[in-house]
């Protein structure tokens, strides 16, 4: 479920707004940008999930991750936890199919299924973001909940969590919530700001 807020129809009205030679462009751009971080140079599980909806495109991350050796996931609908992800991992040419929302994942066996820690780092999508990492995502919670073990942790926090955005999509001040699970950092065809 999307909740509607008026940031998210916002944003979400300009991204589909973008030409398809923009989004490739900004696409590469922040490709570029977060090849240069370190820790994504040194992370050998990298998780990303598929555009939609108009959001920056994370493909040339995948590619010049498979290119670099990494193991590469996607987010799953968790079996039986409630709004909730694992990760599976994934290969380009490997066959994707709808799940219940209608949004592609990879086919998987219980046993290929991977928790949130035991990744490195992981590409997170957002509908907004501003400075300091706090991120407004579609308003289903499914990121909140599956890395809310961190609020937990006092020394080992787990992957970074990286938003991707466009530029666009930074806000002044977003107030997170209780459950809000603050982004890392968040990567703009522009620039790395480090939350």
């Amino acid at each position: 479920m999307i909740l509607s807020h008026p940031i998210r129809q916002h944003i979400r009205a300009r991204r589909r707004e973008l030409d398809p030679a923009c989004r490739r462009a900004a696409a590469k751009a922040a490709c570029k940008q977060l090849c240069s971080m370190n820790r994504f140079q040194n992370a050998r599980r990298v998780a990303l999930y598929l555009a939609a909806d108009g959001e920056l495109d994370p493909l040339p991350v995948l590619e010049r991750a498979c290119a670099m050796g990494k193991q590469c996931y996607l987010p799953v609908l968790h079996p039986v936890r409630e709004k909730s992800l694992w990760f599976v991992r994934w290969q380009p040419g490997d066959v994707l199919y709808p799940n219940r929302y209608g949004i592609a994942e990879p086919r998987w066996k219980p046993q290929a299924l991977v928790k949130s820690w035991a990744l490195d780092f992981v590409l997170v999508p957002l509908v907004a973001f501003d400075a300091e990492g706090n991120r407004m995502g579609m308003g289903g919670g499914y990121y909140d909940r599956s890395f809310a073990w961190r609020f937990h942790r006092r020394c080992w926090k787990g992957p970074s969590l990286v938003g991707y955005a466009y530029e666009l999509q930074k806000q002044e001040r977003i107030k997170p919530s209780v459950w809000d699970v603050p982004l890392d950092a968040v990567v703009t065809e522009n620039t790395v700001y480090m939350g």
